[in-house]
């Protein structure tokens, strides 16, 4: 997700991913901040996948009502192989 440049100013970029672990949890990953700049990041674990989807869309969504716009650097929108 990214917000529009405006004004000469990089665009704001917010990452999402899920993914499963060594140990069949569901780690969400947010990474946030803007090209050329110092990043956060924030990891969360799920036991479950619909947790773990519902966590993702709730952040998306929230992102979303801040102005930012889905982009899909790679990825699809079908739900992972159990």
């Amino acid at each position: 997700m990214q917000t529009p440049a405006i004004g000469g100013e990089q665009p704001k970029y917010y990452q999402l991913m899920l993914d499963k672990d060594l140990f069949g949890a569901w780690i969400l990953t947010r990474e946030w901040g803007q090209p050329g700049t110092r990043t956060s990041l924030k990891r969360e674990q799920y036991l479950d996948f619909e947790a773990a989807e519902a966590a993702l869309d709730r952040a998306r969504e929230l992102q979303k009502k801040k102005g930012f716009q889905v982009m899909f650097s790679q990825g699809s929108m079908e739900p992972p192989r159990r």
